[in-house]
């Protein structure tokens, strides 16, 4: 088989050179890029990069926040057999340094100010990197950097590539096998040091054909929002579908305007994490508890009646009673449209999501609203899906259902067991590390726990190393109660604490905003954010709304004792991952004071 991501640019400019193939906001305002353009800059770097002296199967590095020359870069690659490896835009120049030096690159494509002096700082202790690429333009040189090239100088330099660069190229295109590897994503992993997932092309090759096959609903009319960081695995490989599928993919700079840059490019589908539709679901929860009268009853009839036809009728594929489905019709003219036009979505297709548990009380309400939101489970190492809802009969709760040509089973301790070709070769440089990933037979070990459901759904149970058992030997899925209470308005992160304790309790950051509007209704005076967390009005919310979100937990399930903290957790400090997982390793030294206080 050939590689699908080594010709895919060429066959899309040639057969549509004029479409739109992504539109890019990083200068503020969306400028668009057709599939011939995107070509033309494509084989300049590739010329460019074989100039450099760059060899087939090399390492190159990616250290940006998203914009379109990452893919720009990824796709001039492949074109010469050469691996472009992502490194998450936050990372700090010790992780930067560690990729580097782990995967032997020789150059490294910056984004911005930031990156490039985190690069600046790393390339002292990395012996292979020769060069520094920037694509911003007014990046501030080192006095004593006398080498690094901005993106259109590397572009320049492929301008005045001789023929025989072109042919090189090309030859190197020609003998690309899907052996090749694509790429290594490095796991950001809640312990221990990251390790690179090896993916070779024939891992995308299966993955695009797998999604073309249960993707059926999807099409190139439809637009895609690149939000999600290019370096995740999930944003990669959906917005390689999107390329390959020939959806137009807007790229947004920066993930904290992603709801303008929705709003702006109204997009028919986008992958995101659950965090990204807990912060809308809070939000619109909030406008309908200030609805009273006739508005609050037209709200409720909407939602009992959008229930009724999407989740018990749609759902099974099944046509809902004309009644029914004239009163929707009337609710989603009215309603729902007005919802779905306020986040951006007012043509939307389906919205995969991934990466963590989503309440299936949120789950529900988007689809009862007409917004489909499709969950799905996978890892670094399968290149990202395993199984997502069907399009019909998916089970609200579940990760959806095993895509064609991956086998999944339940092994030892209710670990997901994975086989399939999107699983990875093994990780970079580890063989002990690849021996413990898979089992004797060949079976990725996934690390989560789950089952099957009766419908052959899988219901993902908790993370085999996040479980943790009380001192009454009572085992804790900490996840599950994480993701309850991420649906409260109030609270914006939280870790669940209990490993050995008699008792769960959890460290909680507020939704400060939100806090202080709550403050402002109650007159609660305070002079900063510690003393307003240590209000005992303040407090005393929290418990009674903490004790409703958990009421269908078990007893020593539920947290008996909370600490707020004045400021969030963050990848900087080590507190997340760079997939924004909480490193409870980290968590429970750092705050180990306060751990200790909520058990004296």
């Amino acid at each position: 088989m050939s590689n699908i991501l080594t010709s895919l640019i060429s066959e899309n400019s040639a057969r549509f050179p004029d479409r739109e193939a992504f539109r890019d906001n990083t200068s503020g305002k969306w400028i668009s890029t057709s599939w011939k353009e995107f070509a033309e800059k494509r084989d300049l770097l590739a010329c460019a990069m074989e100039i450099l002296g760059l060899r087939e199967l090399d390492n190159i590095t990616v250290f940006s926040a998203n914009r379109s020359e990452i893919l720009i870069t990824d796709f001039a690659a492949y074109a010469n057999r050469i691996v472009p490896i992502s490194i998450y835009a936050t990372s700090t120049a010790d992780q930067v340094a560690y990729i580097v030096n782990d995967s032997s690159a020789g150059i490294i494509f910056v984004g911005d100010q930031e990156q490039y002096a985190k690069a600046r700082e790393a390339a002292a202790s990395c012996p292979t990197l020769k060069q520094i690429v920037t694509f911003d333009t007014d990046i501030t040189r080192d006095s004593d950097d006398l080498t690094t090239l901005s993106f259109p100088d590397l572009l320049a330099l492929g301008e005045k590539a001789s023929d025989d660069c072109r042919n090189s190229v090309a030859q190197r295109t020609a003998r690309a096998t899907d052996e090749d590897i694509a790429t290594i994503i490095y796991t950001s992993g809640t312990t221990g040091e990251p390790k690179g997932a090896v993916l070779p092309h024939s891992c995308f090759n299966a993955a695009l054909i797998i999604h073309d096959q249960r993707l059926t609903m999807l099409s190139d009319r439809d637009t895609s929002v690149c939000f999600l960081p290019l370096s995740h695995i999930f944003e990669k490989a959906w917005t390689y579908f999107c390329l390959h599928r020939r959806m137009v993919v807007g790229i947004n700079h920066n993930p904290k305007e992603i709801q303008k840059a929705v709003k702006e490019f109204h997009p028919t589908c986008m992958c995101s994490v659950p965090r990204f539709w807990e912060k809308v679901y809070t939000a619109v929860q909030e406008k309908l508890a200030d609805m009273s009268g006739f508005k609050a009853w037209m709200m409720a009839r909407a939602l009992k009646i959008g229930r009724i036809r999407n989740l018990e009728y749609a759902r099974n594929g099944l046509k809902a009673p004309w009644w029914i489905e004239k009163q929707y019709q009337f609710f989603d003219k009215k309603i729902f449209a007005a919802l779905r036009h306020v986040i951006g979505i007012d043509n939307g297709n389906i919205f995969p999501t991934a990466g963590a548990p989503l309440s299936p009380n949120i789950v529900e309400f988007f689809h009862s609203c007409g917004i489909n939101i499709v969950i799905g489970y996978g890892l670094s190492e399968t290149t990202a899906t395993v199984s997502c809802f069907p399009t019909v009969g998916y089970e609200i709760g579940t990760v959806g259902t095993t895509l064609p040509g991956i086998e999944v089973k339940i092994g030892d301790e209710n670990e997901i067991l994975v086989k399939g070709p999107t699983v990875m070769r093994g990780y970079y440089n580890k063989p002990e590390a690849t021996a413990e990933a898979f089992t004797a037979d060949g079976w990725f070990r996934t690390g989560d726990a789950g089952r099957f459901d009766e419908s052959g759904a899988i219901i993902l149970t908790e993370r085999i190393k996040d479980l943790f058992k009380t001192s009454n030997g009572k085992y804790i899925a900490p996840q599950a109660l994480e993701s309850r209470l991420g649906e409260d308005k109030y609270i914006e992160q939280v870790a669940v604490i209990g490993d050995q304790r008699k008792y769960v309790t959890a460290i909680i950051i507020p939704a400060f905003e939100a806090l202080k509007e709550y403050a402002r209704k109650k007159q609660i005076k305070y002079r900063n954010i510690e003393e307003l967390i240590r209000n005992a009005d303040v407090r005393s919310m929290l418990q009674e709304r903490i004790d409703k979100l958990q009421s269908n937990f078990a007893s020593f399930e539920q947290i008996k004792k909370f600490t707020l903290l004045p400021k969030e957790f963050t990848m900087e400090a080590g507190e997340l991952t760079n997939t924004l997982k909480i490193r409870r390793p980290v968590i429970n030294n750092r705050y180990a004071s306060e751990i200790e206080a909520m058990y004296a």
